[in-house]
């Protein structure tokens, strides 16, 4: 006879209820509510798309009959991984690019770490004067798209290559550049790191800013020279700061499109990223996953590594959140020719690319420089035949007021969205911080990071192609566009949101909560308002990263679509240089307004992290 004991069902009745009672419990709180959809929404836009895909690779599909007889539709196969790690054509395919990406993305990272930290150090820790027109002309390649600078590279040093009209050095010299400087490694070298190095500026400089100066200057009092200092005090404090920006401009540059597609493709010079995108055009959709999650795995590793050397690191008290005292050095007879020389430095390579494609969209002519040759006509010109196809000017295209409403819709709707969201997930991550819910979230929402753009695209074809569930076929339309803008900016937003909602004391919303007010207003009347400003930022940044974006993007627009930045890379393919730098200037323009506007009325501005004074 069995020594259980027996359960009736009057004692189960009991204990089923109280379940109930504590999960009735658990769903009240607006944390736990918050949270568990924000992990439904994450877990349906990041995690299993990145399963579908890699799923995928591992099984024959019908389309795959025309690539080899093997093809069994609907079997597990790995021939799409040995083709691309593995066959005849791997070197091309795969090997070549991943190294050319790879020598870029280091380069680029080392020549904007030095760009950036020098020019961070002298706006923060320096007498330096005009230090806040320096912070502006710094930021001013952050609100470009990066293949601005390409573009205005390769209109200057063009040479009779690849055919067309020389660029204006050719012209003016009648000296033809060398193909090294005109294509291929180092100006996609030059161009990206002159756009990236802003990242080492702006997170370097908010280190430096917060750190105080008493241990530099107890070293010195005992002796230490100024490197002794510099790398033993200086560089190990700021390191986070340092490897932060280094892994960010490495998963930035190697992920990168628009760049090498303007000065690498011409050349046959592919980096992973236009590869992925020549892989898409060319229907071979299983190995361009692929290669999607090979560029993961880099950027992963990448990461991996950046943790574990900061890892390591078993102490940065020195730099608090209380008021640092800081002693600036001086540059004595150096200051004011060290400030103009940085001053135009800064103009050579933030104003005067801009300049360089402004001229160019008045010009009837590549290469002819006379006053005869200038022409509104890029502008607001009609259909010419022998012009550009007959294309219409700018302003008179209806292309062109398609690609401008897309883009503005698309930029304002992200921008509305990934702040809100941002602000939600970051208050499920603030008040649930010490609950497995909020500690999830907080992690989940940063896989994003992790993805480099034009593989999260080449995942989103696949997936919202057709439709699933609830949700329609999105693609073809501008909410995937939306969607997945939103999804690539979570990491930034839900910090940002999460630090916001910490500065908030619980207090507030517990008075409130004891007076009658429910969640909701609670949220409206004292959450919002006191994050406006931290809800303008997060809308200022997502809107310009929207209005310039082309790696996240590139693949899933179509002719009902079609944005800015898309429009100007169908622009360049056909070759049409003066349209292109039309609608560059318009899109600047745009982008530089909208951060006015935000700096002028909402006080947002992308310099104040780094205390200039």
């Amino acid at each position: 006879m069995s020594d259980k004991p027996i359960i009736t069902l009057s004692q189960t009745k009991p204990r089923r209820i109280k379940q109930w009672n504590r999960l009735y419990g658990w769903l009240r709180s607006p944390v736990h509510v918050i949270g568990l959809v924000g992990l439904l929404f994450l877990a349906y836009t990041i995690i299993w798309p990145v399963i579908n895909i890699l799923l995928t690779t591992f099984v024959w599909k019908t389309q795959d009959m025309r690539i080899t007889a093997e093809t069994n539709p609907g079997h597990f196969t790995l021939y799409h991984w040995q083709r691309v790690l593995a066959s005849d054509m791997s070197l091309s395919l795969f090997y070549k690019p991943v190294l050319h990406a790879g020598a870029v993305a280091f380069v680029v990272s080392i020549l904007s770490m030095l760009l950036g930290c020098g020019l961070a150090w002298l706006v923060t820790r320096t007498d330096l004067p005009f230090k806040k027109a320096i912070a502006f002309l710094a930021v001013i390649p952050y609100l470009l798209p990066s293949w601005v600078i390409a573009q205005a590279w390769l209109t200057f040093f063009k040479n009779d290559k690849i055919g067309g009209t020389p660029g204006i050095w050719q012209s003016l010299t009648h000296m033809q550049t060398p193909d090294t400087l005109a294509y291929g490694f180092v100006p996609i070298v030059i161009s990206l790191s002159i756009h990236d190095s802003v990242y080492f500026f702006l997170l370097v400089g908010a280190a430096l800013s917060s750190m105080n100066t008493q241990l530099e200057e107890a070293a010195s009092m005992n002796g230490a020279g100024r490197w002794t200092i510099i790398r033993q005090i200086v560089f190990p404090l700021m390191l986070p700061a340092i490897l932060s920006g280094f892994i960010l401009t490495f998963t930035r540059a190697i992920s990168s499109y628009g760049v090498p597609a303007i000065l690498g493709t011409p050349v046959d010079f592919y980096m992973i990223s236009t590869m992925l995108y020549s892989s898409m055009r060319a229907r071979l959709t299983t190995e361009a996953h692929v290669l999607s999650l090979m560029l993961m795995l880099i950027s992963m590793l990448m990461i991996y590594w950046n943790s574990q050397v900061v890892g390591r690191q078993r102490s940065f008290v020195t730099i608090t959140g209380k008021d640092n005292p800081r002693t600036l050095q001086s540059l004595g007879r150096w200051r004011k020719p060290t400030a103009l020389l940085t001053i135009g430095s800064m103009i050579l390579v933030s104003v005067v690319p801009l300049l360089i494609l402004l001229v160019q969209t008045f010009m009837l002519r590549e290469g002819v420089y006379s006053w005869d040759n200038l022409t509104l006509h890029y502008w607001i010109g009609g259909s010419i035949s022998d012009i550009n196809s007959g294309e219409k000017g700018v302003l008179q295209n209806p292309i062109f007021l398609l690609a401008l409403r897309n883009s503005l819709l698309i930029a304002a709707f992200s921008a509305v969205l990934a702040a809100l969201l941002g602000l939600l997930l970051g208050y499920a991550v603030a008040r649930g911080r010490q609950t497995w819910i909020g500690r999830t979230v907080d992690q989940v929402s940063f896989l994003p990071y992790l993805m480099p753009g034009i593989s999260l695209s080449a995942i989103y074809i696949t997936m919202f192609a057709r439709p699933h569930w609830i949700i329609p076929a999105l693609y073809g339309t501008v909410w995937l566009i939306i969607l997945i803008t939103v999804v690539k900016e979570l990491p930034f937003t839900v910090k940002a949101g999460g630090a916001a909602v910490m500065q908030v004391g619980g207090e507030l919303e517990e008075a409130a909560q004891m007076n009658g007010a429910s969640w909701w207003t609670r949220f409206k009347r004292i959450v919002l308002p006191l994050n406006r400003k931290s809800l303008l930022s997060a809308f200022l940044i997502v809107f310009i990263g929207a209005m310039k974006e082309t790696e996240l993007i590139i693949m899933l627009v179509t002719p009902r679509t079609e944005t800015l930045t898309t429009l100007t890379f169908a622009y360049v393919e056909k070759g049409y240089t003066q349209l292109t730098n039309v609608v560059l200037m318009i899109m600047i323009s745009i982008v530089i307004l909208v951060y006015a506007l935000a700096t002028r009325y909402g006080k947002a501005d992308l310099t104040t992290g780094i205390g200039g004074q």
